[in-house]
């Protein structure tokens, strides 16, 4: 028989039982790295541990027999440490290309695209650019 399975009703079977505890909760199983700290989630093999920075939750590592791994790379890792490490960069990396990605055109980008295609912000950010006329010569 399939039965299906919600958050309230395991809450009200246990409703001390907490799911994902946070790293500052006094139960929660955390190994602390400097400077990470890794909150132990589920898992008998692979364990699988949370990993903060500060307050800031930055991915999942987990813990095999033999090896660590993090949920960005193939790559296996001795340590726990090592892992937390190559899955911060690997964030640091994904956040800085993210954001370059996300700046707002340059008023000169502005005047290339199409006049329908401008939002009002653009019309208005294009009404207060002044051109550097720098190579215009007088004729």
């Amino acid at each position: 028989m399939i039965s299906s399975f919600s958050l309230k009703e395991a809450q009200l079977d246990n409703p001390l039982e907490k799911i994902l505890l946070p790293p500052t909760d006094p139960n929660a199983e955390v190994q602390e790295i400097p400077p990470y700290k890794l909150v132990y989630v589920n898992g008998a093999c692979p364990r699988t541990y949370r990993v903060y920075t500060d307050d800031s939750m930055i991915g999942v590592i987990f813990q095999h027999i033999t090896h660590w791994s993090n949920a960005v790379d193939k790559i296996r890792y001795a340590q726990a440490v090592d892992a937390a490490v190559g899955l911060d960069q690997f964030m640091k990396v994904a956040r800085i290309s993210t954001t370059a990605a996300e700046q707002p055109p340059t008023e000169e980008e502005l005047l290339d695209k199409e006049f329908d295609s401008l939002t009002t912000e653009e019309w208005e950010r294009l009404k207060r650019y002044v051109p550097q006329a720098k190579h215009l010569l007088a004729a």
